[in-house]
């Protein structure tokens, strides 16, 4: 398959979907575009017919870069089972990379593994034991950080401002959005990845570093 023309800039972001975490996503999100790269998820399509798993596939194939939260890992209320959504993606995004050919672009994947605490992992995906997992004790702003440190250690872009210096931002877009959004005529809680991510890069292009 093709290099993607974005390949080089696409960052592909394996998270929890609940609303608990979705204040963590929107920060990463941000981050990414202001950062200069394009964010990516399963999130952007939703096309019925189209297979999910197909659907991660050839978004992962898409980017070179991976961001991946595997915090979520305890059970469902509902269900009293644990979700292995983002383990299995973080597994696809790794093979992708092991596997590839070794002059096909996926073998130059990066990989960014984050999760709540520095060990806890351990205690629910052993095999991951020897990987330097990144922690965001739950907060935004280390997760902000966290994701610009992995994509400026990653491409040496210098145009990369540091991680305070794009929390700082983060927050001014935080409460510039409601009025974006009342411009036209979205509801702020109820926006698509998509809807926010154009939301993100207006700004982003209003309010240029």
């Amino acid at each position: 398959m093709p290099q993607h023309p974005d390949y080089l800039n696409n960052v592909f972001i394996n998270c929890p979907f609940d609303a608990n975490y979705h204040p963590m996503f929107e920060a990463i999100v941000f981050s990414i575009h202001d950062c200069g790269f394009i964010a990516r998820c399963a999130r952007e399509e939703e096309d019925s017919g189209d297979i999910r798993f197909q659907k991660l596939i050839r978004i992962i194939e898409d980017c070179k870069y991976g961001v991946h939260d595997i915090s979520k890992a305890d059970l469902d209320v509902n269900t009293n089972l644990a979700r292995f959504n983002m383990p299995l993606e973080l597994g696809l995004f790794m093979g992708a990379q092991r596997y590839a050919a070794k002059e096909h672009h996926n073998k130059n994947k990066k990989i960014l593994v984050m999760d709540s605490a520095q060990f806890r992992y351990q205690q629910f995906i052993s095999d991951l034991s020897g990987t330097d997992i990144s922690s965001h004790g739950n907060s935004a702003d280390q997760a902000i950080n966290i994701v610009r440190k992995f994509l400026y250690n990653n491409t040496r872009r210098n145009n990369i401002a540091s991680g305070q210096f794009i929390s700082g931002r983060y927050h001014e877009f935080v409460n510039a959005l409601p009025d974006y959004c009342d411009a036209l005529h979205w509801e702020r809680n109820d926006l698509t990845f998509l809807e926010y991510a154009s939301c993100v890069t207006e700004w982003i292009k209003a309010n240029p570093i």
